[in-house]
């Protein structure tokens, strides 16, 4: 599953400890790329419902499409 990406500066990365949050780019109702074996399989929607994330599979996914975000 691809949530989300983030840019971290080298630096940042290795002063991360254990339980360090890393911020995605991702927001609630936001779509993902389900992935399997590195393949993109379906597209999903991020929904949060209490304190945890859960991913509602909304259709298959269009390998151009995820190529041409790749870029």
């Amino acid at each position: 599953m691809v949530l989300g990406r983030s840019v971290l500066p080298m630096q940042q990365l290795l002063r991360m400890g254990r339980g360090a949050v890393i911020p995605l780019d991702a927001h609630e109702n936001d779509e993902v790329w389900i992935l399997a074996n590195n393949h993109p399989v379906a597209r999903g929607e991020i929904e949060i419902r209490e304190d945890r994330i859960a991913i509602t599979v909304t259709g298959k996914a269009n390998i151009y499409d995820y190529m041409a975000g790749q870029a």
